[in-house]
């Protein structure tokens, strides 16, 4: 089994860099935003806020690696439909590779390069101060809890589309009204209660608690709650798409 996955994941990496848009998409958007923003925003920037310092220190690396979260997402959405239109997942599940291995395989490609999308963003942020003494490998560690959970929702997308010429617009539906509620831009206490409500069954809500938490410093023990949502919710949206998930 871990051969064929390995096999399966070298397969499925050398495939996405052959991609250029795949890779700028993933790799270069969310480092670029993060470097103009940076130079923007940073203290004595042109157009710097008094309140810029705070975002640029804190809630700017968060953004940036939610934005690294959704682009994996609507890159798999976006792989997964080609794939099934294509009579390719039809191919793959006749093949002695476990379903599960293949579905696995793209899962950890997304997880690799969004490592290499954070290595990438920690060094600019050398490059502009940008939480020089922030737990980096603690943050790692909570962006790829984060981006696993993130990534379940996107399986539940790939699960259901119907072709691939609608999957980005359908997950860009999904995930960037969900980037809106994450209390990220705005506290959750002042959206409306029925907005309130729905931004509660979020993960990105608790991803982005997570991740301001520990870029601050905070203990793990302190987001216990953070950790078991964001679990939780990629226990049930894996499960509700090993139920829909179509192969054809």
């Amino acid at each position: 089994m871990l051969r064929g996955l390995w096999r399966l994941t070298w397969l499925e990496i050398k495939i996405f860099v052959r991609e250029p848009m795949g890779v700028i998409g993933t790799l270069g958007v969310p480092v670029g935003l993060f470097v103009i923003m940076s130079r923007l925003l940073r203290p004595g920037g042109r157009g710097a806020a008094p309140r810029v310092p705070a975002f640029v220190g804190t809630d700017l690396p968060i953004f940036a690696a939610l934005l690294m979260a959704t682009s994996g997402v609507l890159s798999l959405v976006a792989v997964i439909a080609i794939y099934r239109e294509g009579g390719i997942l039809k191919r793959l599940r006749a093949t002695p590779v476990k379903p599960h291995t293949i579905l696995t395989a793209h899962v950890i490609v997304k997880l690799v390069f969004t490592l290499a999308t954070l290595a990438l963003m920690v060094a600019a942020g050398r490059r502009y101060q940008i939480g020089p003494n922030a737990p980096l490998a603690s943050f790692a560690l909570a962006v790829l809890l984060s981006t696993l959970s993130v990534l379940s929702l996107g399986f539940l997308i790939a699960s259901v589309v119907p072709t691939a010429r609608f999957a980005s617009p359908i997950a860009s539906a999904v995930l960037y009204p969900m980037l809106g509620l994450s209390a990220l831009f705005v506290p959750i206490d002042a959206l409306p209660p029925a907005l309130q409500r729905t931004a509660h069954v979020l993960p990105l809500t608790y991803a982005v608690s997570l991740l301001r938490g520990i870029w601050r410093g905070d203990a793990w023990s302190a987001h216990l709650q953070d950790v078991a949502a964001l679990v939780a919710a990629f226990l049930i949206l894996t499960a509700l798409s090993a139920k829909v998930f179509r192969w054809e």
